[in-house]
C-alpha cells in the first residue's frame, strides 16, 4: 500500500467526548425472554450525508483506505482529513478516482464523517447528485447514540432502556426491508436520530447494554417499533394516522399529562398565515372535513376572502410548523389562534408517557408491552 500526503489536521476529540468514552456502563442478566434464532446483533448501514457535493473524513488513528472490493490502497495517518469529492459521477480521494472507498480506522478508533465523529467505517460512494457517506457500525454501538438524540440523557433508566428496545426494533425492521438501497436507515428524524459520539452517555450505553439484542416481536417478526414525543392523552391506531393497520400499533391512553408538549398554543398574524398557506387570502374559518377518533385532523378546509382550500393535516402542520395533527385554528381579527395537543404522529411509544411511567416505577417491560400491544420481547441469538 502506498503512504498519501493527508494535508489537513482534525481537531482531536472534545473534552466531554473522551469523558463519557472512558465510563463504562453495566451489562444487566436477561431472564425469561423468547430466544430469537438467526438474528446476532448485526452492523448497520447508517446514511450520514446523501447527494453532496464533498465532504471530509478523517480518523482518530491510522486509518486504511481500500476499494469498493476491500483492496488496499494506503493510510489515513491518525488525526487527518481529506475532502471527499464528487467528479464525474465518480469519487475522487486524494489521488485516487473510484466508484467507491472505505476507510476504516484501526486500533479501535473513530471515524469522522462531515462534521461529527462516529464508530465503525465510512463507505463513501457516488449518487445521482453527488456523494453519499454511509456509516457502518455495530446496531449496539449505533444505539449508544441513538438514546442521546432521541430521549434526554437525564431521563430515568427505565425510560432509556424502553428506547433502546424500540429503538433496535425499528433499526432491524427497516434493516430487513433495505433490498437495493445503498442504508438501513437515515441519520435524522426521517429514521432516528444518530449523532455519532457527541449524543453518547453513560446512561445511553447502560441502558442499551442492560437490553443487548432484546427487540419487540409480533408473530415471530421483529416489529417497525415506532415512537413519539407526546400523544396529548391517547395515542391513535396506525390505519387511522398511515391508513395500512397492524395489530400492535393501536390507540392506547397515554401517560404524557404534564408534558411540556402536552398542550401547546400559537398565535400568528394574518399577514404569516397568508404567507405559509397561500389561495384562501384573508382566513376566515378552519373546518376539518375529516378527523380520526381522537381527534387528530386528516384534512381540514381552509375558507377565506380569496377562496377555499382543502388541505391534509400534514400538510398544514408543516405549512405552520406545528408540533402535531391535533389541532384546532380560530380567528380572532387580524390573528390566527392555534391550539393543540402533543408532539409527532402518535403512533407507537410516547416518550413522555415513557418517561412518566418510569417516573412512577414502572419497568421498562410494563411500557413497552403497554405501548405496543401483543407483542413479545425476544432475545436475538
Amino acid at each position: 500500500m502506498t503512504q498519501v500526503q493527508w494535508p489537513t489536521r482534525l481537531a482531536p476529540l472534545s473534552r466531554q467526548v473522551r469523558r463519557s468514552l472512558m465510563q463504562v456502563g453495566s451489562a444487566a442478566l436477561l431472564w425469561g425472554l423468547i430466544a430469537l434464532p438467526g438474528l446476532a446483533a448485526p452492523e448497520l448501514r447508517v446514511a450520514i450525508r446523501e447527494n453532496t457535493a464533498a465532504l471530509t473524513v478523517g480518523s482518530s488513528t491510522t486509518a486504511v483506505v481500500r476499494d469498493r472490493n476491500g483492496q488496499g490502497l494506503g493510510q489515513l495517518p491518525g488525526g487527518r482529513s481529506i475532502n471527499v469529492a464528487s467528479e464525474s459521477g465518480r469519487v475522487r480521494l486524494a489521488t485516487w478516482l473510484g466508484d467507491a472507498f472505505w476507510v476504516e480506522p484501526t486500533e479501535g478508533g473513530y471515524i469522522f464523517i462531515g462534521d461529527r465523529w462516529y464508530r465503525g467505517r465510512v463507505l463513501v460512494t457516488p449518487g445521482p447528485n453527488g456523494i453519499t457517506a454511509v456509516n457502518f457500525v455495530d446496531l449496539e454501538a449505533y444505539l449508544y447514540s441513538v438514546l442521546g438524540g432521541e430521549m434526554p440523557v437525564s431521563w430515568p433508566l427505565e425510560a432509556l432502556k424502553s428506547q433502546a428496545v424500540a429503538a433496535r426494533s425499528y433499526a432491524l425492521y427497516h434493516r430487513n426491508r433495505a433490498q437495493a438501497r445503498p442504508y438501513d436507515v437515515a441519520s435524522t428524524t426521517a429514521s432516528q436520530v444518530y449523532k455519532g459520539l457527541e449524543s453518547e452517555a453513560q446512561s445511553t450505553r447502560t441502558a442499551v447494554d442492560a437490553t443487548r439484542g432484546q427487540v419487540l416481536t409480533h408473530g415471530g417478526q421483529v416489529i417497525e417499533a415506532v415512537f413519539h414525543s407526546s400523544s396529548g392523552g391517547y395515542t391513535e391506531n396506525v390505519e387511522d394516522v398511515w391508513q395500512r393497520p397492524v395489530p400492535y400499533l393501536r390507540a392506547v391512553q397515554d401517560y404524557d399529562v404534564g408534558a411540556p408538549v402536552y398542550q401547546w398554543s400559537v398565535s400568528m398574524p394574518m399577514g404569516d398565515f397568508q404567507r405559509r398557506i397561500s389561495g384562501v387570502g384573508q382566513l376566515v374559518a378552519a373546518v376539518p372535513e375529516r378527523t380520526t377518533p381522537r381527534g387528530r385532523v386528516v384534512s381540514l378546509r381552509l375558507q377565506g376572502n380569496g377562496g377555499s382550500r382543502v388541505m391534509s393535516g400534514n400538510e398544514v402542520r408543516q405549512a405552520l410548523s406545528l408540533r402535531s395533527t391535533l389541532f384546532s385554528i380560530s380567528v380572532a381579527g387580524d390573528m390566527v389562534n392555534i391550539s393543540g395537543r402533543g408532539y409527532g404522529h402518535g403512533l407507537g411509544m410516547s416518550q413522555w408517557g415513557a418517561h412518566n411511567m418510569a417516573s412512577q416505577g414502572r419497568s421498562y417491560r410494563d411500557i413497552l408491552t403497554h405501548y405496543y400491544m401483543g407483542t413479545t420481547l425476544a432475545q436475538m441469538q
